[in-house]
């Protein structure tokens, strides 16, 4: 073999593992925050998740299942109803709790990497010990899929365990070349 040969295949070699590397990082992202939630490491999942990003459209999509037909009550009238009026003018005036925070928790996002909802996971099997189990757990599913890439995007589906029908989807945006973070999370159609 000549010089300029092995020159040539090395560049070969190096664009296919700079490829491999550049497509496969998203599925090594999501993985990084399902490991991060599993052993609440808050300074990674800090690093993965876009907290303000996911916050917002998380709160989108949770307030949009507010039926239109229903309208708000009226408030109480003074004529009408004077009690109600000063029960409501000294009820304390505190905010509802966001549905949000309940997902954005390391426990509601280690539930959610692994297909449950918040609170309704249950807990993490222990790791396996020997060989044999540990290619038992990796071959158990189900598998975090990779639903659409794009050099910019990329979105990883999770199936419920025991009900397929019900997907989390994760989307991760490209900040650097091999750095990818959390922008949003799509829930299943029923817990919207």
């Amino acid at each position: 073999m000549t010089v300029q040969k092995r020159i040539w295949d090395l560049l070969v070699l190096g664009i296919v593992i700079f490829a491999a590397a550049f497509a496969t990082a998203p599925w090594f992202a999501f993985r990084a925050l399902k490991a991060a939630a599993q052993y609440e490491d808050v300074q990674a999942i800090s690093e993965l998740v876009d907290f303000p990003a996911v916050r917002g459209s998380l709160t989108a999509e949770l307030n949009d299942k507010t039926p239109a037909a229903a309208a708000p009550a009226e408030p109480p009238s003074l004529w009408r109803d004077p009690l109600g009026v000063f029960k409501r003018a000294i009820a304390p005036i505190a905010p509802p709790e966001p549905k949000v925070d309940r997902y954005l928790t390391i426990q509601g996002l280690s539930a959610l990497t692994r297909g449950y909802a918040p609170g309704a996971a249950p807990p993490v099997p222990p790791r396996p010990a020997t060989a044999m189990d540990k290619a038992k757990a990796a071959v158990a599913g189900p598998h975090a899929m990779i639903a659409y890439w794009d050099p910019n995007r990329v979105r990883i589906s999770v199936k419920r365990p025991g009900q397929p029908a019900r997907t989390t989807v994760f989307t991760f945006r490209r900040d650097k070349l091999f750095t990818w973070r959390l922008v949003h999370i799509r829930l299943p159609v029923d817990e919207r």
